[in-house]
């Protein structure tokens, strides 16, 4: 029995429960040798029991020791201390994939491919030292605070799944494979089937199989095609959608082969990721096409007839076991893939070869002219594609002749940007275009820099480079020469913000008063990340949020009488400052209300003469002590001083300390008016008096 506190493996000190699973429980711990903080996952106390499990167990769990990879959360030790079974794991703070999709109902293209890849280079290490996680799910994936995509807990799930360990306690049904869910065999491709499940997840914010029993879903995983993504986000890309229908394959000779063709196609669905590069494996069909028979088409017909049928012949004790193989007719599915799913990859490679010859005929015709499309009159567009080519071109006018003014404007009425180079010239006034670098009626891109020669006459001035100067001598340069400025500006990693980039025209002579364009740079370009505001935020979403914004977390706990228990109460950057991507912004998370409490270790002395002049030493002294809150702390009769007291968790921090005594005066003799002798008695008062103290904080 693990308790807080206690020491396993004479190195690991259990310091708090920080999660539970199916077949263990996780705990924060610190091991003492190597002064740091791990995780120790511990077998719950039934597979504990279980002698062949324990062994499966330990042997997996200590071939994934050997796996060192940063996107696996890596496993330092595994051990066993009366009868308690442990391993020893890297501690990731973190939340779980799971949990993220949750928080984000789903996650975009580009999120979601960048931490599949990171899940992949994990499997795939592990895939290098043939080792088979074969429980891959959000679940067992964890996101840092870092940003850090980690696989937890490989090699486990063979120990569980060999020795029929029930779905509700691995909660994997979701995503386990055809050939698993047969209880058939498992090797690398049924990781990547289960990764390109938990990719559609994250891309849909759900799993494609749903249903009320882990039966009706494993069926479902056996017999029906995987729906597109697309048909829930339809804005996902081409190229990512088909990524995650070659991993969902039924066929395991369909999928992706191996984790690095897979990551080579998700490395291309984010440089590329409309294009539709992926391949689809045949093996059965490299041969030849052929045409479904009448006789196949009825069977593929038959198929739905026959789910009442596999249903009954399923045996999976309480309805969540894993599906065992033998529990299937033979002649359903052999060669490890359904034959609906090949009969119809069959219809759909017929109908894909139509479309793609129709597509060829088309374009062919188009290019020649045989069906009257596509000819040469280019006043006429046919397609949007050449509709939108004809929009982002415009021909070139004729600008010869033009002032230098008006050329600017046309040619900027067109979409087009100008470049000027003056030259001395006879035939040509002042600030005439000579000629332009692109020939009249040409086809221009929009945005095209013309470079237009216009004439300085005869009278032109030098013009002075001022490149790389500083704007205010270049301005104070040119200015001088008798040339007016025109000022641009644009960052640059290179020149000084500040100094020039480069200018217009560069060199050569110019009228004066002529406009000499000069670019400034504006330094380097500000891509900081803006602090978000995270106060009153829980913990797990301000840890998400600053992930999101590129911004890396530390936490801590404070306590606070403003933020309730929980929340956020402190950032160390302040919400709307800039800082430079990936720094780390410090959290603090509240407490709650601080509980103070004080103590009181003192020798209480006996009235002083100033307190109580008729106080006589060895009277009895009533001594109470009360806080101001009104707990009374002591409540004592003494005679003598001084009084010890100690008195720990005191709620406030001042008391008052209250002396209580008697005074009893002495009998006295007196003689009346007649001469007779009378006795007065003595008389007995209570007095008290009070005194301030002050408490110490604990």
């Amino acid at each position: 029995m693990i308790k807080i506190g206690m020491m396993i493996g004479e190195r690991y000190e259990i310091l708090e429960k920080i999660g539970t699973g199916g077949m263990s429980d996780v705990y924060k711990a610190k091991c003492h040798k190597l002064n740091r903080f791990v995780a120790v996952k511990v077998l719950k106390q039934e597979f504990s029991e279980n002698a062949n499990f324990v062994s499966k167990f330990r042997v997996e769990a200590q071939a994934a020791a050997g796996l060192m990879h940063p996107n696996i959360v890596n496993v330092y030790d595994v051990g066993e201390e009366n009868g308690i079974y442990y391993i020893v794991m890297e501690l990731v703070e973190g939340i779980t994939l799971k949990k993220y999709i949750e928080k984000k109902a789903r996650l975009s293209y580009k999120e979601a491919v960048s931490i599949a890849i990171q899940v992949s280079m994990g499997i795939e290490a592990a895939h290098n030292n043939h080792i088979i996680h074969r429980d891959i799910k959000p679940q067992n994936i964890i996101i840092s605070k870092e940003g850090k995509v980690k696989v937890t807990d490989f090699g486990i799930a063979k120990a569980a799944t060999s020795n029929t360990i029930t779905s509700n306690v691995m909660g994997s049904v979701h995503y386990t494979s055809p050939e698993q869910a047969r209880g058939g065999y498992s090797d690398e491709k049924s990781d990547i089937y289960s990764l390109g499940i938990t990719m559609f997840e994250m891309l849909t914010g759900r799993v494609p199989f749903n249903g009320e029993t882990t039966v009706a879903i494993a069926i479902k995983h056996i017999q029906e095609e995987i729906p597109s993504p697309k048909d829930f986000v339809p804005e996902i890309p081409a190229g990512v959608e088909l990524i995650v229908l070659k991993c969902c394959q039924k066929s395991p000779d369909r999928r992706y082969q191996s984790m690095a063709e897979l990551i080579e196609d998700l490395k291309q669905s984010l440089i590329n990721p409309e294009d539709t590069f992926v391949v689809f494996n045949d093996p059965d069909e490299d041969a030849a096409t052929r045409f479904i028979s009448d006789n196949e088409m009825a069977q593929i017909k038959r198929q739905s007839d026959r789910r009442d049928y596999m249903e009954e012949t399923l045996r999976l004790k309480n309805d969540t076991e894993l599906i065992e193989e033998d529990e299937y007719p033979e002649e359903e599915y052999e060669d490890g893939y359904d034959p609906k799913m090949e009969r119809i990859t069959t219809i759909l490679a017929v109908v894909a070869g139509l479309i793609i010859c129709c597509v060829i005929i088309y374009f062919v015709g188009k290019i020649t002219g045989i069906f009257g499309f596509g000819g040469e009159d280019k006043g006429t567009p046919t397609t949007t594609e050449e509709s939108t080519v004809e929009s982002e071109t415009v021909p070139m006018i004729k600008v010869s002749g033009m002032s230098v003014a008006e050329a600017q404007k046309q040619l900027r009425e067109l979409g087009l940007l100008t470049e000027l180079n003056y030259v001395e010239s006879e035939a040509y006034e002042q600030n005439i275009v000579i000629s332009a670098d692109i020939t009249e009626g040409t086809s221009v891109k929009k945005g095209t820099t013309v470079t237009l020669t216009v004439s300085a006459g005869t009278e032109g001035r030098e013009v002075p480079n001022v490149v790389g100067r500083s704007y205010e001598d270049a301005a104070n340069q040119l200015a001088g020469q008798g040339f007016s400025v025109n000022k641009t500006e644009s960052y640059s990693a290179d020149v000084e913000k500040g100094n020039v980039i480069s200018q217009s025209p560069v060199g050569g002579k110019a009228p004066i008063g002529s406009v000499i364009t000069v670019n400034v740079s504006l330094g380097k370009e500000d891509n900081k990340v803006r602090v978000p505001d995270l106060m009153g935020k829980t913990e797990d979403d301000a840890v998400l949020t600053l992930i999101e914004a590129g911004l890396a977390v530390s936490t801590g706990e404070v306590y606070s009488n403003e933020y309730e228990q929980g929340l956020v109460c402190y950032q160390s950057y302040s919400y709307g400052s800039y800082v430079e991507p990936g720094t780390t912004v410090e959290i603090k998370v509240s407490l709650g209300s601080e509980t103070v409490t004080y103590k009181y270790n003192a020798s209480i002395e006996g009235p002083t003469p100033e307190e109580a002049p008729d106080y006589v030493v060895g009277t009895s002294v009533g001594v109470t002590i009360v806080a101001d809150n009104g707990k009374v702390l002591l409540d004592t009769t003494t005679t003598t001083f001084p009084l010890a007291a100690n008195h720990n968790g005191i709620p406030s921090s001042k008391g008052m300390i209250t002396f209580t005594y008697t005074v009893t005066t002495p009998a006295t003799t007196t003689t009346n008016e007649s001469g007779e002798t009378v006795t007065i008695p003595g008389t007995t008062e209570s007095r008290s008096f009070t005194r301030a103290v002050e408490f110490v904080r604990e």
